[in-house]
This record gives structure tokens, sequence and C-alpha cells, in this order.
């Protein structure tokens, strides 16, 4: 199947950048069942064997940061794409309502302590972004922040959202300077598409769990958040922290894509196993021979 890079996804500027402009939709066929499966199947076992290298380097660090509308299918992009990882080498944080503790302290903290570990990826499930996303559409939020100077929702103006997506870019650049690579997906999905996903959460006894009335009413703010998305893309992407805009409609789609543009990353990191030394070869062919006498 054709279509498998992701760089006319990738927003390295978000100077002009419009959210309109990009399809939720994948602009190509499905392929047969069987074909897919060996595609998806190719790339993961790929991500699997680098991820194997990388852990054992235990050098690099890879953060993914997702975000998208309710249903947009976080969840299941990082069961697809992972789910042949070795599990010590990975951590998925999903961020919820920030606890009283959380609240305590500036809107990046709760974030630093999830971040990943040399030799490991780690996977944010909603992200540092969400002060800048729902805490835009419902700006009583930052309200709840206690920011000095920040009494009342006429200062949280343009001019406070400027400096915040400046603090994240700083954050974002203190981790690329220490070894952290980052990559960041936004997985663009339709509104009749989240009508059609919460309709099945409906009409779906197994699928129950996963319905929040919470979700409906904030649907209502559709064009709100489309508008705070499109924001935060143009003031956030970069070369070294681009976004990805990733059509969400189509699942399978959406982990093809997701799937080649992770393992292009690793690939670009090049992890490499631990170099073995003379002396440790020496013991190795010692040991070697011990057990095979035994």
């Amino acid at each position: 199947m054709k279509d498998k890079k992701g760089h006319k996804y990738k927003v390295t500027s978000g100077k002009g950048f419009k959210l309109s402009e990009y399809s939720t939709t994948a602009p190509v066929r499905q392929p047969d069942t069987v074909e897919l499966e060996q595609i998806l199947s190719k790339d993961k076992e790929e991500i699997a064997k680098l991820q194997n290298r990388f852990y054992a380097e235990n050098r690099q660090s890879l953060l993914i940061i997702l975000q998208g509308m309710d249903s947009a299918g976080k969840d299941s992009f990082i069961k697809h794409i992972m789910s042949g990882v070795n599990p010590q080498g990975l951590n998925v944080h999903s961020f919820k309502h920030p606890s009283g503790q959380e609240q305590a302290h500036d809107y990046l903290w709760r974030h630093y302590i999830y971040l990943p570990q040399q030799g490991q990826i780690s996977i944010f499930n909603r992200s540092h972004y969400e002060n800048v996303l729902i805490a835009k559409v419902h700006p009583e939020i930052v309200l709840a922040e206690r920011i000095p100077g920040i009494e009342k929702l006429s200062k949280v103006d343009k001019e406070f959202w400027i400096e915040r997506y400046e603090q994240i870019n700083n954050f974002e650049n203190v981790l690329i300077q220490n070894g952290t690579k980052i990559l960041k997906f936004f997985l663009h999905l339709s509104k009749d598409e989240q009508r059609k996903r919460f309709l099945e959460r409906i009409r779906n006894k197994e699928k129950h769990w996963k319905f929040s009335s919470s979700d409906i009413s904030e649907r209502n703010f559709w064009q709100g958040y489309q508008h705070a998305y499109e924001q935060a893309i143009r003031h956030t992407s970069s070369k070294h922290a681009p976004w990805y805009i990733i059509p969400a409609d189509d699942k399978w789609y959406t982990h093809f894509i997701g799937g080649n543009i992770i393992l292009e990353k690793l690939r670009e990191m090049n992890p490499l196993f631990p170099t073995v030394t003379k002396e440790e070869s020496e013991l190795m062919r010692m040991a070697k021979e011990k057990l095979e006498k035994e």
C-alpha cells in the first residue's frame, strides 16, 4: 500500500497553520484484511525490535504525546501500536483532572514526574497541552491554579495564552536538549464520526464504561476546541518538536500512519546494544565453556 510516509501530516512551523486544511479521513482505500494485518504487524514487529535496543542502550528517551477530541481513538492507538514492546521500557500515563496536591504546584509539575527515564518511552494520553486546550475553552480552570495576578477572567487574555505557549515551548526545549525526543500527535476526528462513536458506546453494553455524560456536554463546545487546538499547534510546532495531524475517522489508517511515524523516529534515533569490552567477552567465553561442561 502506498502513502506510507507521515511527512505530509507533519507541522514543523505553525505559521499560517489552519486545522480545516487537514482531512479527518484516510486518503486511500482500506486494504483487504490479510494485507492490512501483514503491513501493521510488520511495523509493530520492527518497533518492538528497536524498542528492545532502545531499552538495552539506556541512553536516549522518547516522549509521545497524544491529543484529540473525546473518542478520537487515543487508547486504541496505544494498545495497537505498542502491543509488542517490552513493558519494562514503556510507561503510559493518562492525565485526568488534577488532584489537590497537583493543583498546589504549577501546571507542569505533574508532567515532570512521568517523563521517560533513559532507555524508556513514555506516552502521555492527554498531556500538558490540556492547559491550553480545555483551560482555554473553560478559562475558569485557570483561576483554580491560583496564579498571582490572575484573580479574574479578564486577566486570562491573549497575552496570558501567548506566555503559556512560550512556557510549553521552553519546557519541551529543555527536554530535547537533555536527550528526550518528542513526538506530538493530534488525532483529527470529525464531529460526525464522534457522534457515531458516542452512539456505539451507548448501544453496546460492553462499551458503557467508556461513556461519560460530560463528553456530550463538551461536544457543545466543539468549535471552541477546534480553535484551541489550531492555536496550540500554531504556537508550539517546531522543527524539533513537530505536531502530526493524523486523520482519525478511520482507525486502521490512524494506526498505520502513527505506527510508521514512531518507527521512523526510532530508526532515526538508531539505538544500539551496549558495546561489550574485551574483559567481558573473555568472561563470557569462560562462562560458556564452564556451562557446556556441566
